[in-house]
């Protein structure tokens, strides 16, 4: 339920889209780049992950404002070794870099059965799993992981030391399923799921976050009065999430998100496995769908409805979105409104129809 004053508003993923794209073109990205990030974006929406959604936006073009996105680049491989590759992120949008980086895996994996791509100088890149999904969808064992400014407290401790580290496993179903994807932060919640709490008036629930003084909170807003989240699964996600930390942190030359010369950057590794290099892809295929089958036919634990596999929520959430809209907050969409105005001119991008296949064009 909605807090009194913070009403929700149904848009179609068309309008959000076009919308999207025309403020990022007003913020100076070409209409290509633009309608990229834009999609990305709305497909998160449409995915029910509204945390990663077009609520990005203001951040966005307020960091293209301060330099801190460059909105004409879309990064470059930078070099490569073996079934290994760089990329060079070059502050552009993470969205552009990580859709560079995701292409290079999938050559890589096509010569080598195998491989690994980082990103420097990476901005946010999004959803992880959108990039397992594409992965898995080209027959890849598919493996994401990111470290970002530190907002997380470790184990037995109230101070920030870690980002939110999100990860995700991207596998193929059967033929014409959606690939099975899990990814989510190593935190108990991420960033972007508070803000929207907060935004949305409702508390959140207990053990997500501490507040400045080390105690346990159901505000979101104590977060952002200093407070700290907290690693999902006590010990073993704090340990997860340090490992995350050190790989995509290191391997990227992002650095350690609490450590003297960080720059905001996400750390970003991207891996990439050929199934065919072991199996063959129509039997792996098949017999992963036999598992999801067997799972689903699960009998209910008391209180539960059905089991379900990662990806099948977002599947559905998608599917009801693109029929009855995407809820906004109000003041989400006042503010997106209001945008318009401010970004006229920014980067001198040209405004035009937004156009992709599939789901957006077709809310």
């Amino acid at each position: 339920m909605q807090a009194e004053g913070h009403r929700e508003r149904m848009i179609g993923a068309r309008e959000l889209a076009d919308l999207a794209t025309e403020l990022l073109e007003g913020a100076g990205l070409p209409s290509r780049s633009a309608r990229h990030v834009a999609g990305s974006l709305v497909a998160s929406n449409l995915l029910g992950h509204d945390s990663h959604g077009v609520r990005r936006l203001p951040g966005y073009i307020a960091a293209v404002r301060e330099g801190l996105i460059a909105p004409s680049r879309t990064g470059r491989v930078l070099s490569r070794h073996g079934a290994t590759a760089v990329v060079d992120g070059e502050r552009a949008f993470g969205q552009l870099a990580a859709g560079l980086a995701s292409d290079e895996l999938i050559s890589l994996c096509e010569e080598f059965a195998v491989g690994v791509v980082t990103v420097q100088d990476c901005n946010h890149i999004g959803r992880l799993g959108e990039y397992t999904a594409r992965m898995a969808d080209e027959g890849l064992v598919a493996l994401a992981l990111s470290n970002a400014d530190a907002t997380v407290a470790p184990y037995g401790g109230r101070e920030r030391r870690m980002g939110t580290n999100p990860m995700s496993w991207g596998l193929p179903r059967g033929e014409g399923r959606p690939p099975l994807v899990m990814d989510w932060a190593t935190a108990a919640v991420a960033e972007g799921k508070l803000a929207l709490a907060r935004t949305r008036g409702l508390p959140v629930a207990d053990g997500l976050l501490l507040d400045s003084e080390g105690a346990g909170s159901r505000d979101p807003g104590d977060f952002y009065k200093g407070g700290a989240l907290l690693p999902f699964g006590g010990h073993k996600g704090y340990g997860l999430s340090v490992v995350i930390e050190i790989v995509g942190g290191l391997l990227s030359r992002a650095g350690i998100s609490s450590s003297p010369g960080y720059e905001g950057h996400f750390g970003t590794v991207l891996i990439g496995v050929r199934i065919d290099a072991f199996v063959p892809l129509a039997e792996f295929r098949a017999e992963t769908e036999q598992f999801c089958a067997a799972l689903a036919a699960t009998a209910p634990a008391q209180g539960e409805k059905e089991v379900l596999v990662p990806g099948e929520p977002e599947e559905r959430t998608r599917m009801h979105r693109r029929r009855h809209g995407i809820p906004l907050p109000s003041s989400t969409w006042e503010e997106l409104l209001a945008l318009r105005g401010d970004t006229a001119g920014l980067g001198g991008g040209q405004p035009g129809p937004y156009s992709n296949q599939g789901d957006l064009a077709d809310p």
